[in-house]
């Protein structure tokens, strides 16, 4: 494909919780397809500063908590210093936690939902004035969303109002053009399994059991499988696409 061809040429992204898996794939994916920068953002500095070294130097690492309202209004800051406009704002930054209910503590609920929802909110919202008209928004949900996973009460819920965020934004950012869609990946191979959910081996290869007897596509997804989603929403060729959430799960809620 020609420089000329690229979809994102000239184009500059965020992408938040980048350090690793669909993040991390997605920040890659864009920089392929021809965006001039992304920034990529993540709680711990040593292991974001490894991976933006990995993408070269189109890609600039900024620490920050997705959580902590300063911590946006500091990378809204240095975004703009470098006279920055965004094109491209994949809200990925989350976490998955198993809670077991009617033994969930408010820390647990707190911790989750402020990372997720609170997050995901803000992070949008605080980066609104450096989204160019007709920007796309793009939003990490889950299938957990449509779905009662037993023990992630709280991880359901929370995927549920960030699909919903982007029906409303989709609305209210209607007068400047900016498109808001959600991309809700199945259970997919990231370092989230290990750190989020703490599974080990054994157990990810009784869900890849389970996945083979039980999904259409009879494995898990990989990051940059979701990564191709995401750009799909982000770019021109989903331009009459709003408000919408695109299941990447190979089949396995859709049947």
């Amino acid at each position: 494909m020609a420089a000329s061809a690229l979809p994102f040429e000239q184009q500059t992204a965020l992408v938040t919780g980048a350090s690793s898996g669909i993040g991390l794939a997605t920040a890659r994916a864009l920089l392929a397809q021809g965006a001039r920068r992304v920034y990529v953002t993540g709680r711990d500095a040593a292991k974001l500063q490894r991976a933006a070294a990995g993408l070269g130097e189109r890609a600039i690492a900024i620490a920050a908590d997705s959580a902590d309202i300063a911590s946006l209004a500091q990378l809204h800051a240095a975004i703009a210093a470098r006279g920055d406009r965004l094109d491209v704002l994949f809200a990925n930054a989350g976490v998955a936690i198993n809670n077991a209910f009617g033994d969930t503590s408010p820390a647990a609920y707190g911790t989750l939902f402020d990372i997720n929802v609170k997050g995901v909110f803000f992070t949008v919202q605080t980066l609104l004035p450096l989204l160019n008209d007709g920007a796309s928004v793009v939003l990490n949900a889950s299938i957990a969303g449509n779905l009662g996973m037993p023990n992630l009460s709280l991880y359901n819920a929370s995927k549920a109002a960030v699909r919903s965020f982007a029906r409303s934004w989709a609305s209210d950012l209607k007068p400047r053009r900016i498109r808001v869609n959600a991309i809700s990946p199945g259970v997919t191979r990231t370092p989230i399994l290990h750190t989020g959910l703490a599974m080990d081996e054994a157990q990810i290869d009784g869900v890849a059991h389970f996945l083979a007897e039980t999904s259409p596509a009879g494995r898990m997804g990989e990051a940059e499988e979701i990564a191709a989603a995401v750009l799909f929403l982000a770019s021109p060729a989903a331009s009459y696409v709003n408000g919408a959430e695109l299941v990447a799960d190979g089949g396995f809620s859709q049947v």
